[in-house]
């Protein structure tokens, strides 16, 4: 909706907050920015906040850049990499251990955990999370083909598949075709409606996949139209210009992965500070 961050008025015969929501483990899965303004919101009007915990179904690794100081959108609100490694409640826990509620507030915060989980365990979601991630493959290259939103490549919204497969209408990019339908409950107007997309089907692809760029690389490298293939949203949404320069520049993964490294040793060693499970 409009207002993503509970007011006064909204807390007032409220005594304890409980926050309950199954987060995939991806920086712009946007419901541990939903979780930061409800934090915010109970740390300014004095009222607990009970997290109950969840798995999470990416949470066996870390992966990815910081986005970027200057950066800060409801996709984009925290400083730590692409797939970050926590649980909802250990990632609430970081949030108010560092201090990054607006004006250092800290969140009278009560952490409900999981019994008999630790991070190296797959978890299957009995429920989806969202409409859009249906199965546990998509949630699994979520992370990795999130990044097309910023592109004008579909991830299949408007499919049965969505987040299984990648495609636009450049002819070049693919031999698998889709079209994308308006699906209630799932996908209203989505990129490319009603025309053919070309692209690549990942629906039988290793089950366990992790993140990667290479579905990104090969869609610009095989463009015809490199200049129209980013649009204003992607830097917002992987939180830097840096990577979209990397790629319009001829980087590999390999090369690109070298850069974040650094940044990457920091933040893990940040995470073992709020690490409720091996």
């Amino acid at each position: 909706g409009k207002q993503k961050k509970p007011s006064k008025e909204h807390l007032e015969n409220i005594d304890v907050v409980v926050f309950d929501m199954q987060d995939v483990g991806v920086r712009f899965y946007t419901y541990i920015s939903t979780l930061h303004y409800l934090m915010e919101s109970c740390a300014e009007n004095q009222k607990q906040l009970i997290v109950l915990d969840r798995p999470n179904p990416n949470g066996h690794y870390v992966d990815g850049w910081i986005k970027d100081e200057k950066i800060n959108f409801f996709v984009a609100m925290h400083p730590i990499p692409v797939v970050h490694g926590l649980t909802i409640a250990e990632l609430a826990l970081m949030i108010n251990g560092e201090k990054w509620l607006k004006n250092n507030l800290q969140t009278n915060l009560k952490v409900i955990k999981i019994k008999n989980y630790n991070h190296s365990n797959f978890y299957s979601l009995p429920i989806k999370p969202s409409p859009n991630l249906p199965n546990d493959l998509s949630i699994q290259l979520y992370a990795s083909l999130c990044l097309f939103e910023g592109t004008n490549i579909s991830v299949g919204r408007g499919t049965l598949f969505p987040f299984q497969v990648w495609g636009g209408i450049d002819k070049n990019l693919g031999d698998f075709t889709f079209i994308p339908k308006s699906i209630e409950g799932m996908s209203k107007k989505p990129m490319h409606e009603n025309q053919i997309c070309y692209g690549e089907n990942l629906q039988n692809i290793d089950f366990k996949s992790q993140f990667t760029l290479q579905y990104l690389l090969k869609a610009y490298q095989k463009t015809n139209n490199k200049k129209q293939f980013f649009n204003n949203f992607f830097d917002t949404l992987v939180g830097s210009d840096t990577l979209r320069k990397q790629i319009e520049s001829g980087m590999n993964e390999k090369q690109i992965r070298k850069t974040w490294q650094k940044n990457l040793k920091i933040y893990k060693k940040l995470r073992k500070k709020y690490l409720l499970y091996q």
